[in-house]
Formats: structure tokens, C-alpha cells, sequence
């Protein structure tokens, strides 16, 4: 007979072994661990979907940041671009490897949620660890092109240096 000895959870990702529920038979020689069952969705954050009017928008206006840059010198050296991720939209700028010139590598820029029950569009910045922060001087917005602007402004220099 099998009895609970702990319950550990840990937001909705999946609960390492060490910290999962644990189960011990009556005689303690043997235990098992359950994990909670992982759902990527929920586990990246995700809050539903962006609506298909907030996609659009999404594309007009992102559109014309990530346009490619008259010079083809430098195109083929920096690109900008975009990707939705549930009800999150994150702006990024391409460069090609230091190794390996013909791969790109994509370094995160600006993440911008949709906050569905409160209406409004949240703007992110990443740290050294990168990890997404609120960004202080402008965390929140209900038009995403106020903080489109934020970010190509850059007063602080933490979106592109």
C-alpha cells in the first residue's frame, strides 16, 4: 500500500525528480517519483492566442521595422525580425555566425505580450542572464505602436545597445 508522503508543485511546468510528489511503500524500501505532465504552451507562458485583428495589426506594424535596409552591405550584414508566440510578439535582429558567416544567429531585441483581461500590450527587454524584465520606463500600453516607438527610440540603450 502506497501512502503520500509530499506534494510539491511548482507553477505549471514540469516538477524536477528531486521535487515531484514522492510516494514510499509502508515499508520504505522503494520509492516513486510522479512528475507533473508538461504542456509546452503553458510551460512558455502563453495565454491564449492573439486574435486575428491583433495579427494584422501585428504585421502592418511591424512590417515597417523589419523591412530590409536599403544599403546591401549592410543587409547582408544585420536583418530584423519578428515572431508571434502565443499572445506574445518577440522582435529580434539577425546577424550571421562569427564561425560560420552563412548561419544566422537571431538575438532577441524586445518582447511584447497582449495581457487579454486587462486589455493592454506589456513591453519586455532582456537582461545579461536573459531573462524578459518589464521595462521600467514604459512597462505597459493599450497601443502597441506607443511602445514600438519606445523601442526604436531607445533612450536607455537596453534594446540595441
Amino acid at each position: 500500500m502506497l501512502r503520500r508522503l509530499q506534494t510539491y508543485r511548482i507553477g505549471i511546468a514540469r516538477a524536477p525528480p528531486s521535487l515531484a510528489n514522492r510516494w514510499l511503500d509502508k515499508d520504505n524500501q522503494s520509492a516513486q517519483i510522479e512528475s507533473m505532465p508538461y504542456d509546452p504552451q503553458r510551460a512558455a507562458g502563453a495565454r491564449g492566442k492573439l486574435s486575428e485583428l491583433q495579427q494584422i495589426q501585428v504585421e502592418r506594424l511591424l512590417a515597417a521595422i523589419c523591412k530590409p535596409h536599403p544599403d546591401p552591405k549592410v543587409n547582408a550584414m544585420v536583418r530584423k525580425g519578428y515572431r508571434v508566440e502565443g499572445a506574445a510578439v518577440v522582435l529580434f535582429e539577425s546577424r550571421p555566425a562569427f564561425l560560420a558567416p552563412h548561419d544566422w544567429q537571431d538575438l532577441d531585441v524586445a518582447k511584447f505580450r497582449f495581457n487579454k483581461s486587462r486589455g493592454i500590450w506589456q513591453l519586455f527587454c532582456q537582461f545579461r542572464d536573459l531573462r524578459w524584465r518589464a521595462y521600467e520606463p514604459l512597462p505597459e500600453s493599450p497601443d502597441l505602436s506607443e511602445l514600438l516607438a519606445e523601442v526604436e527610440k531607445d533612450p536607455t540603450g537596453i534594446f540595441w545597445g
